[in-house]
């Protein structure tokens, strides 16, 4: 609660400065307040205002960077970050975090070999041990993440009632969140479609998540969401049969997940040898955790 008001109160002296001087670089401090109250469509507005003032300003992007990486925009969060670092060089915090970036990617080997150099220079560093360990461990559990983590492009679609903008991002997603389990423990087990819904469900701020063929059909199902759900697949079948029509006449590729952010819910959609998933989360939950969550899941689903 101390730190709810402590937040509530640095964002009301960051506003009194702004509205005082627009053109104050106190917007990236706004920003990131926001972005740590998990208010991201706030945080995303006022730093990407303020870039429009100050485009050279190299905190401001690292914000960004951060903004992105908590909504899973993870190529939007590698460029803002490495813009900071053009503008101010690297420094540890802006390496950290570089770092933390490819490991929600699943780049794993670029994460390793950036975190072993400044684990080598600092190996008394906590946050460099942690992110290491993670980095090691992750793909050693998750072998279907991380191999194919770079076969297919990511779409992003976002999506406000009339009123389209850049993707925004959300909350404090944390990598130590989604640090794997020790060795010790058993293999996870294997999940069929319908187990696999059903443990979707308890991941925190999914609503609903279905099973549907290419025809937008649905095979398997668990909702808890007043809205039908076979409006829902239908509408997604449709989406991912144009996307991936798209894709292949510009030689992109087939489709592994497209992400659909509209002003009430957020739609994950992940393509596999069963069919299509559709999880369906509040507008406001944390991306980046979830997509990570989720990705752990598919890596154990059995036809």
């Amino acid at each position: 609660m101390s730190n709810t008001v402590d937040i509530d109160e640095r964002i009301g002296k960051c506003q009194k400065i702004l509205s005082a001087d627009p053109n104050s670089q106190i917007f990236a401090a706004l920003a990131e307040a926001h972005r740590r109250k998990g208010e991201l469509d706030k945080a995303f507005r006022v730093c990407q205002n303020g870039l429009k003032i100050h485009p050279s300003y190299g905190s401001a992007h690292v914000v960004m960077a951060k903004i992105n990486l908590d909504r899973g925009l993870y190529d939007w969060a590698e460029t803002e970050a490495r813009k900071a670092a053009e503008i101010d060089g690297w420094t540890r915090a802006t390496e950290l975090l570089l770092a933390e970036i490819h490991i929600y990617k699943g780049e794993f080997v670029k994460a390793i070999k950036l975190l072993s150099r400044l684990h080598e220079a600092d190996p008394n560093n906590p946050q460099i041990s942690r992110l290491l360990d993670i980095a090691q461990q992750l793909p050693k559990q998750q072998p279907h993440v991380a191999s194919n983590s770079e076969s297919a492009p990511t779409i992003i679609v976002r999506s406000e009632k009339r009123n389209k903008t850049a993707p925004v991002a959300d909350s404090n997603a944390s990598v130590e969140a989604t640090a794997a389990p020790t060795p010790s423990k058993p293999a996870p087990e294997p999940l069929t479609p319908p187990r696999l819904l059903k443990e979707a469900v308890g991941i925190l701020g999914v609503e609903g998540a279905v099973l549907i063929n290419h025809e937008g059909l649905i095979l398997e199902s668990e909702w808890g969401i007043s809205d039908d759900s076979a409006v829902y697949g239908a509408t997604i079948g449709d989406v991912v049969n144009h996307v991936e029509q798209e894709l292949i006449e510009a030689c992109f590729g087939s489709v592994k997940s497209v992400l659909i952010e509209t002003a009430q819910r957020t739609l994950y959609v992940i393509r596999s040898s069963a069919g299509i998933y559709l999880f369906v989360a509040s507008a406001k939950a944390n991306l980046g955790s979830l997509r990570m969550k989720l990705m752990d899941l598919m890596s154990r689903q059995v036809d």
